[in-house]
């Protein structure tokens, strides 16, 4: 038998190389879902593509699928129209709100809005979708003498106020991250505050806060039960194109929506699975750009 010295370093050694196979197995097994889903969804979309083509299935400009007709571009506009409003109200209160969190409020203040935020983030998509319906649809149908409240607006002021505070959160985290000497030297030199923030604060912590919005992006387009109560699920381009006050669909209201009812191995059945497919491309293509932006940022300013 080895002396104790050397049992408890074998025992060190042991656990060590437990804990790094627990690692690499957790970051293999990632990597294998996520291969599994695009391939599962790359077959099950196959289908739809093949039989209705893949030029009319992304660029058709119907989607009426008790007629086998399903062309993507009402849902894509949508979609965007709805992410792209969401994002102008969820930066422009959340981004503010971050500085100030960070920046200029007080220990008291602080100890107040950061616990009420965080809190506000745990709140289900449903409540959200709830609250979505019975005040704000009600409130845009009054205020605009709408037929329906349900609408491009309303859902992109819902999803707008959902994110805010993982945005915030996340902001704030990159921007206290900042090193204090930045922002010491920054005054020192007679800068105000405010420069200091813009010129100081807010550029070494851009990575941080790119990060924060691409994670944004991908939570408004991804997020289902709150945009299909709001959103109307009307397959249809509005009219004029850029009309917020109509109803519209977005790819995950779409899936929900008619999921449900549609019969396996149907062509609507595969043509709600290239929805997906199409959804999951276009999320893994704004992550991957963002990864670019963010190593492009961190080589100018820094790692904060």
């Amino acid at each position: 038998m080895g002396s104790p010295k050397n049992r408890k370093g074998l025992n060190r050694r042991i656990r060590e190389r437990v804990i790094e196979s627990s690692f690499f197995f957790a970051a293999i097994t990632s990597i294998l879902v996520m291969v599994l889903i695009f391939y599962f969804l790359i077959r099950e979309s196959l289908v739809a593509f093949g039989e209705v083509g893949v030029i009319n299935l992304l660029f058709g400009m119907k989607w009426h699928s008790a007629g086998n007709v399903f062309g993507m571009t009402p849902i894509i506009v949508g979609s965007i129209m709805v992410t792209l409003l969401a994002l102008i109200i969820n930066i422009s209160v959340g981004l503010p709100l971050a500085i100030y969190l960070s920046e200029l409020a007080g220990p008291r203040s602080r100890s107040i809005l950061k616990p009420a935020i965080e809190l506000l983030a745990g709140v289900p998509s449903i409540v959200y979708g709830f609250l979505g319906v019975l005040i704000l649809v009600a409130f845009l149908e009054r205020s605009f003498d709408m037929l329906t409240g349900r609408s491009i607006l309303a859902a992109s002021i819902l999803l707008g106020i959902m994110f805010i505070p993982a945005l915030t959160t996340i902001c704030e985290d990159a921007l206290r991250a900042v090193p204090k000497e930045f922002k010491e030297g920054s005054l020192a030199l007679g800068a105000t505050k405010w420069q200091t923030v813009r010129r100081v604060s807010l550029p070494a912590a851009s990575s941080g806060i790119i990060a924060a919005v691409v994670l944004n992006v991908g939570n408004i387009i991804g997020e289902t039960m709150a945009a299909l109560l709001v959103v109307g699920n009307v397959t249809r381009l509005p009219s004029p194109i850029f009309d917020i006050f109509d109803p519209s669909a977005i790819f995950t209201s779409v899936i929900a929506g008619e999921m449900g009812e549609v019969p396996h191995g149907s062509i609507h059945y595969h043509s709600l699975f290239a929805v997906g497919f199409v959804l999951l491309l276009i999320v893994t293509v704004l992550n991957i750009s963002a990864d670019f932006v963010r190593a492009a940022i961190k080589r100018k300013f820094g790692e904060y």
